[in-house]
């Protein structure tokens, strides 16, 4: 299904634009990339809306992407793969979280340890994106953490359960792809800016 929508793609595109044959090998990876994304929050929407869980899948992914930006983290090579850890992560966790009984103060403890992770491991780059300049990547750093601080504080003060479950979730799950761990159990290098510099 993929190779079929990749081909039909590319035909269609190369009718109406002159596109060289270098840019067609670019062509197709960004169209794999925007089908394995549109295929992948097919399925993660099918499940939130069965779990009773869409309004709050939104929240979380609009949360996620704002700790995402400057975090970065782990990208998966196979679309499996990717699937599995975002059904893991953006479904299962928070339906989860939000069926328990979490009180403000483990609340509070899971965002400050969290913050304290993102500190010691954001930004987290990949081979395709490695983050070889020093200073940009303590700046990443920082603002991730800050941002993490925020939803932090946000999801103590605030009254409404699933929100504050919902701020600390982004940060668990910002948490995980960045994490060390998390690229040695799919087989991926970790600091690919080290051998970037090497290069």
């Amino acid at each position: 299904m993929k190779e079929k929508f990749l081909d039909f793609s590319i035909n269609l595109i190369e009718k109406y634009q002159n596109i060289s044959e270098g840019d067609i090998p670019k062509l197709r990876y960004g169209l794999e990339g925007l089908y394995l994304t549109f295929t992948k929050m097919i399925v993660i929407f099918l499940l939130a809306i069965v779990l009773g869980i869409f309004k709050e899948i939104l929240i979380l992914l609009f949360f996620f992407n704002i700790i995402r930006f400057t975090g970065f983290g782990f990208h998966a090579r196979k679309s499996s793969e990717c699937l599995f850890l975002s059904i893991l992560s953006f479904v299962l966790m928070p339906f989860l979280l939000l069926r328990l009984d979490i009180s403000k103060n483990m609340i509070l403890i899971i965002g400050i340890l969290g913050t304290i992770y993102l500190f010691f491991y954001a930004p987290a780059d990949t081979i395709k994106r490695p983050l070889p300049n020093k200073k940009k990547r303590i700046i990443r750093k920082a603002i991730t953490v800050i941002t993490s601080i925020i939803f932090t504080i946000l999801a103590f003060l605030l009254n409404d359960y699933t929100i504050s479950i919902l701020f600390v979730s982004s940060i668990a799950i910002e948490d995980i792809m960045v994490s060390p761990i998390t690229y040695k159990v799919f087989g991926q290098p970790y600091r690919n800016y080290l051998n970037y510099r090497k290069a």
